[in-house]
């Protein structure tokens, strides 16, 4: 997270890392039923789930079904010996070398890209219950709207901050502003 570029030496991130962990015990738990279900569902060519996710594996492909009902997809799931002697999984896609190679994950990853997915599936949402906006671009979980000067910027967020029905329970809100210009606030 930039600890190196804030010029944090290698043996002070081990004890950081450790008292985060501690202090976030339900989000690494999580990491790990993810990596356990992905496992599990390579290992044995079934379907699992955890955290209202399911996860499987046909035909070459590992799927990971998120709560919206849309897949992510790995090529050529295997579970491998990785550097430090435990497993881990792999599959192709295009590396670090923009090249086709196998590409080592595990849970935390796992979990780094389903939150990701899942925080584009909300703005789809919100851009969904926004159509009648002109919505002119977007920037990771940023609309840009151009509009008449009456419409409300209240309304606007009230729309964006509505919860999808695929996630009942999650609370979100939405902050905007308005301005002649794109430009972050």
């Amino acid at each position: 997270m930039g600890a190196l570029d804030m010029g944090l030496k290698e043996e002070e991130l081990h004890p950081l890392v450790d008292a985060w962990r501690k202090s976030n015990p339900r989000i690494v738990a999580l990491w790990w039923a993810v990596d356990d279900a992905v496992k599990k569902a390579i290992r044995g060519r079934t379907e699992t789930e955890t955290h209202g996710m399911r996860f499987s594996c046909r035909s070459g492909m590992l799927f990971i079904t998120l709560p919206s009902g849309r897949r992510l997809a790995y090529v050529k799931p295997k579970i491998c010996m990785n550097q430090f002697g435990g497993e881990s999984v792999t599959y192709e896609g295009v590396g670090t070398t923009k090249k086709w190679e196998r590409i080592e994950s595990y849970g935390p990853k796992f979990v780094e890209n389903i939150v990701q997915a899942i925080s584009r599936d909300i703005l789809c949402y919100a851009m969904r219950t926004l159509s009648h906006c002109f919505i002119c671009g977007h920037v990771h979980d940023e609309l840009i709207i151009e509009c008449s000067p009456s419409v409300s910027l209240e309304a606007v967020c009230g729309q964006m901050g509505r919860t999808p029905p695929w996630a009942e329970g999650l609370l979100l809100r939405a902050d905007g502003y308005v301005t002649p210009f794109y430009k972050k606030d």
